[in-house]
């Protein structure tokens, strides 16, 4: 018998190769599993499954983790208006760790010898991979064939055919994750600073003309309504945004950042709804929050981002700054309103019991209700005051320097 192998199994390229060298060149032999996160249909799943089989694994199990990825990671997103590098909503990233941690749980639960998973050496899913493996199940022994022989994608289509594999190598030119929280793409345009990818490289094609509005509504910081519509979880009203938006193109565009192992990498992205819904959100909180809850959430909300985009979504902290963002939604009801037009939109303005922006406190820049031209006159010199003091004492020791002189 060889050694139980867990292998996170998405039916790509890189996971495919891996259950071939594992079961043909190592012996082992191979559980996989799929963690749906928001990316695939029924049919799909189906696929992938007898992919799976067909390749020669032990077993497969798939594992239905849509709600939980949005109660644990993505509603704290939302909360926090996360974007990194004030671009990406963390799409992979996020989901990377919730696919983990069902991973190593499964690992746990069938006394697994080792994990494997399709991580290159030169990307961050193998630092949030190891990480979470080595906290949950701690020595189990990680299995990495990509990043261990230091294959390209060629190589890779090359051993496969060799193998007699069926599958489109030409689609996998591209690298595809799809999830709930939006959908990353990479390929030979992103691995240079200069480059777009082209049209037929986007999973999502821009079909839709015209423009046309939307209404998205909140409920204490979730997306509850859209259009109108009500559903049962906000994984369903994000997934119906994505349907409207999707095809105008909106939320397409190339993240630049910083890896965990300190090289820099562009990587594409389509997520319309994240991006109208982290913007209506942002949008909402504006009107409804106070100047020092805004500040402070921008401030923790960058660090849970960077901190989640790094894999350490096990790290205490956590919990802390999402009991904060929590709380900071006790007011953020309400609706937004936002026009759809092809590759942009407009946010157009809110509707809620809780806008700050009230006409019977006074109207910006017209007439004020609530303090008289006296009020502001004697409010200014005190704001004012400690500055005022220091320029005043700084003019006379430079008079006194300048006397002795």
């Amino acid at each position: 018998m060889g050694k139980k192998v867990v292998l996170g199994f998405s039916g790509g390229l890189d996971t495919t190769f891996c259950v071939k060298y594992l079961t043909e060149e190592k012996g082992y032999e191979i559980y996989s599993i799929i963690v749906n996160t928001g990316g695939f249909s029924e049919k799909e799943l189906a696929d992938i499954e007898a992919h799976a089989k067909k390749l020669g694994v032990k077993s497969h199990k798939t594992v239905n983790a849509v709600k939980n990825y949005y109660d644990s990671i993505v509603k704290y997103l939302v909360f926090g208006n996360v974007l990194k590098n004030n671009t990406y909503p963390l799409s992979v990233s996020a989901e990377r760790l919730s696919q983990a941690l069902h991973i190593a749980e499964y690992a746990k639960k069938i006394n697994a010898d080792a994990v494997a998973h399709g991580s290159t050496g030169a990307g961050n899913d193998q630092v949030r991979f190891d990480m979470v493996l080595n906290i949950i199940a701690p020595g189990t022994e990680i299995i990495t064939p990509i990043r261990d022989m230091k294959l390209s994608r060629e190589s890779e289509i090359e051993y496969l055919k060799s193998k007699g594999v069926e599958m489109n190598f030409e689609k996998a030119v591209y690298s595809i994750n799809k999830g709930l929280w939006g959908t990353s793409v990479g390929g030979k345009e992103t691995l240079q600073s200069k480059g777009t990818l082209p049209e037929e490289a986007w999973p999502t094609q821009v079909t839709k003309t015209g423009s046309e509005e939307v209404a998205l509504e909140f409920n204490k910081g979730e997306l509850v309504k859209v259009n109108n519509e009500s559903f049962d979880h906000p994984t369903g009203a994000i997934q119906y945004l994505q349907s409207i938006a999707g095809p105008y193109g909106i939320g397409r565009d190339i993240h630049v950042g910083d890896t965990i192992i300190g090289i820099k990498g562009r990587v594409g992205f389509e997520a319309a709804a994240p991006i109208l819904i982290i913007k209506g959100h942002h949008a909402l909180e504006k009107h409804v929050l106070s100047k020092w809850q805004l500040q402070w959430k921008d401030q923790i909300s960058q660090f849970y981002g960077t901190w989640l985009h790094e894999g350490q979504m096990l790290d205490p902290v956590m919990r802390d700054i999402e009991a904060y963002l929590e709380s900071s939604q006790r007011n953020v009801t309400g609706k937004v309103f936002i026009q759809l037009h092809p590759y942009r939109y407009e946010i157009i303005g809110i509707e809620s019991d809780y806008d700050l922006m009230s006409s019977a406190f006074g109207s910006y820049g017209e007439m004020n209700a609530g303090f008289t031209g006296d009020d502001v006159k004697g409010f200014t010199r005190i704001f004012g005051n400690q500055v005022g003091i220091y320029h005043l004492v700084k003019e006379g020791v430079q008079q006194k320097n300048a006397s002795e002189f």
